[in-house]
């Protein structure tokens, strides 16, 4: 098992939201709903079993950049990757909106 980074170029249908989305190597979520699925051990590995819907629960800024963490619905395992430009403002938005409402209760 390697620790370094795979290129896949895939496109696929969300499995949230069922949105057709063309990848472009670095894809690995739904630019609509920010859903993913669990397919990795490392990043394009495509070696992990599990396969469940991963649900974007949290934003974390570094250095300018927005990144989504995602816990998986099967088996609670986290990961975390980048936004990217493709990315619906309005779910980034909403997610954003939704984290800040759990902070204040």
């Amino acid at each position: 098992m390697s620790t370094k980074f795979i290129r896949k170029i895939e496109d696929f249908k969300c499995g949230h939201c069922g949105k057709k989305t063309k990848g472009n190597g670095y894809t690995n979520h739904c630019p609509k709903c920010l859903w993913s699925k669990h397919l990795d051990n490392y990043p394009g590995d495509r070696a992990n079993p599990c396969g469940g819907l991963m649900e974007p629960v949290g934003l974390e800024l570094e250095k300018g950049v927005y990144h989504i963490i995602h816990q998986c619905e099967t088996c609670g395992a986290r990961a975390r990757c980048k936004s990217s430009q493709e990315d619906s403002i309005e779910a980034l938005t909403a997610l954003s909106e939704s984290l800040a409402k759990k902070l204040m209760f």
